[in-house]
């Protein structure tokens, strides 16, 4: 018969043993999430291209993890509409039409609008503020430098992406994220895909990220509206032009 310490001892291995198994399958399934994300990223951002082949081998190597958590964020993406799956040639990048990406941008562009209209009406709180503040800060202070280096696109593409994450965030209204959240799954489409990376255009672009701001910090809801409207159209507007010049 087990004594009562020893049943104790059991008990708290068993314990040990069951939390351990939990951990690991946690840390598991935050792998195969951080996959998934950085794979649909380089989707939805046009670093790999509609048509590709999507190589479990290099995704593995490049990503340095096994090709397991790949195969599963493969899988997932193919669920959701980014990836089609074809016999002997494995997971390619869906083709959206020009039609549908620029879909996305009309409805991208009101939807943005009416989060500037609600962050200035509602008002940022100081982590938001603080936020904004640093990618405007940044975002100088890149431009400053001139001509863009290697690994700019980079950093700018998560400026942008910080600027227009935050304004959502403090429009404060869930079922406008989730409708964003939507346009920004078609490829292309997405605040982080950075359209001609040329200094006079994120120029101008960061210049309407500062007007947005100011609109804000005044509390006056038309004008971050109608500057965030005529931001996201504006880049719209490139894109269809980069695009139909890439097919001529």
């Amino acid at each position: 018969m087990y004594t009562l310490t020893a049943m104790r001892e059991i008990n708290m291995t068993d314990l040990t043993a069951i939390k351990t198994t939990e951990a690991a399958s946690v840390r598991a399934g935050n792998r195969a999430l951080s996959v998934m994300e950085r794979i649909r990223s380089f989707i939805l951002d046009g670093t790999v291209h509609a048509g590709e082949r999507m190589n479990e081998v290099r995704l593995s190597k490049s990503l340095d993890v096994s090709r397991t958590p790949v195969r599963a964020a493969l899988q997932a993406l193919a669920g959701e509409g980014l990836l089609d799956y074809a016999p002997n040639r494995g997971f390619i990048v869906r083709e959206f039409p020009l039609g549908v990406i620029v879909d996305a941008y009309e409805i991208r562009a009101s939807l943005e609008g009416l989060a500037a209209r609600f962050a200035a009406e509602r008002g940022l709180s100081d982590s938001e503020r603080a936020t904004i503040e640093k990618s405007l800060v940044a975002g100088d202070e890149l431009l400053s430098r001139g001509e863009f280096a290697e690994g700019d696109l980079l950093i700018y593409r998560g400026i942008n992406g910080d600027f227009h994450d935050t304004l959502l965030a403090a429009a404060r209204n869930r079922m406008l994220s989730e409708m964003i959240r939507i346009c920004h799954h078609v490829p292309m489409s997405s605040s982080r895909n950075i359209v001609a990376f040329e200094h006079r255009d994120v120029r101008r672009r960061h210049d309407d990220h500062h007007r947005i701001y100011e609109a804000i910090m005044a509390s006056e809801p038309w004008r971050a509206e109608a500057v965030m409207r005529e931001h996201v159209s504006s880049v719209r507007a490139s894109l269809v032009k980069s695009l139909t010049h890439r097919g001529q």
